[in-house]
């Protein structure tokens, strides 16, 4: 099994989208209302997209892809985004 990484593996690409740091920011888990960080999010680089998951209930959060150079976000794990 692949060890995860943490929120601050996807920096950059969530600045490429939101256009601000956004590892600060507090996110709520739609599925187990955990709160956190996105910088405490356990991501995974090597699925097909970077895939970011809830430290307390493992539920998928967020999903990040660049498709014909076109970055998406798949936020539908996140029941809120408190922006930093």
């Amino acid at each position: 099994m692949m060890e995860p990484l943490d929120g601050n593996a996807i920096a950059g690409q969530l600045f490429d989208v939101f256009g601000i740091e956004m590892t600060s920011a507090i996110a709520t888990c739609a599925a187990c209302g955990s709160v956190g960080h996105v910088a405490e999010f356990a991501v995974y680089l090597r699925a097909p997209g970077t895939v970011a998951r809830c430290r307390s209930c493992g539920r998928i959060l967020m999903v990040l892809t660049t498709i014909r150079g076109v970055n998406c976000v798949d936020l539908g794990g996140v029941a809120d985004l408190g922006l930093p």
